[in-house]
């Protein structure tokens, strides 16, 4: 018997197998751990198999067993650093950066820089040797040398600058009220270049061959050729993304989302959105590592480890 305007059962089925084994293979979800976490616990820095988290009037270094320790402070805010064998962290309320043993969760040193954005939405970066701090809203990124723990420059930046990533031997700083991206060469402590940026863009990194901006209101990030200092492309990926937070590494970016899931990974080659992961927990932060995704969620009071599928990271 012949149908389908007279193709044969074994030709359709032909067909069919055809057209499956052309299918794009779908990437499996990785596997999500969630760990209680009381409080609000918000920003993450990696320190290997753990991580630090900023909460409500401390830090905490968490692994997927539990709480491993805490270090007390006024408000432990924004996103932190791990370098010369000391977590970096801002602290809104006495307009410092604290510098912590991470061996001892203990304070080594309290640094008189002023913060530039007291709400939080600001990081801590490293390289060249430094630590840096966006210090004043007025314009001004802190540079402090970890072999004294003091301030050795005070940088002029676009007013509203708090946000910071160091890569291509550059730092980069982001004015959200200017809607600039600022090349800074820490060879001369300056503002080498700018360019125009979306609309109320946000937390950056730089890396896997460009620097990439959040563009919260648009709901976009931008990558920036670290070479040129011009936007190169752009990938849509929610109406907003406020807010979030953004890593790069495993050949991808990763995106913290607030709405429609919990974080998306990009290509950073052709901006397509290799994967949509998880639910919508309200705002928290995202950490890469090689071996899985670090999320929090401070709205439903829970860190996330997240096992790496070898497709996404691939």
């Amino acid at each position: 018997m012949s149908g389908l305007n007279g193709m044969t059962r074994s030709a359709i089925a032909a067909v069919v197998a055809g057209c499956l084994a052309a299918t794009p293979a779908v990437a499996a979800e990785p596997k999500e751990k969630v760990i209680q976490v009381p409080g609000f616990a918000d920003f993450l820095a990696v320190d290997g198999s753990s991580v630090w988290a900023t909460n409500k009037g401390r830090v905490e270094r968490w692994s997927r067993r539990g709480k491993q320790a805490e270090v007390a402070m006024a408000h432990p805010c924004g996103a932190m650093s791990i370098a010369f064998g000391s977590l970096w962290v801002a602290d809104c309320d006495e307009r410092t950066v604290v510098r912590i043993d991470p061996k001892t969760a203990t304070k080594v040193a309290t640094i008189a820089t002023g913060i530039a954005n007291p709400e939080g939405e600001l990081n801590v970066a490293t390289g060249a040797g430094s630590i840096w701090v966006a210090s004043d809203a007025k314009g001004v990124v802190a540079r402090i040398d970890p072999a004294t723990n003091a301030v050795i420059a005070s940088i002029p930046v676009d007013p509203g600058t708090f946000y910071l990533s160091f890569g291509f031997e550059s730092l980069w700083a982001v004015s959200a009220a200017g809607r600039t991206l600022q090349k800074i060469d820490p060879a001369t402590n300056s503002v080498v270049h700018r360019t125009t940026l979306g609309r109320a863009p946000g937390f950056l990194v730089a890396g896997e061959g460009g620097v990439w901006v959040q563009e919260q209101e648009d709901g976009t990030v931008a990558r920036i050729d670290p070479a040129t200092g011009d936007v190169s492309g752009r990938v849509k990926v929610d109406p907003s993304l406020k807010y979030g937070d953004i890593d790069a590494g495993g050949g991808k970016i990763w995106l913290r989302t607030t709405a429609g899931q919990t974080f998306v990974v990009i290509d950073p080659a052709t901006l397509a959105i290799r994967a949509r992961v998880g639910k919508a927990t309200g705002s928290g932060a995202l950490r890469y590592t090689d071996a899985g995704v670090w999320t929090s969620s401070h709205d439903v009071h829970t860190l996330s480890w997240w096992t790496k599928p070898a497709k996404i990271g691939k």
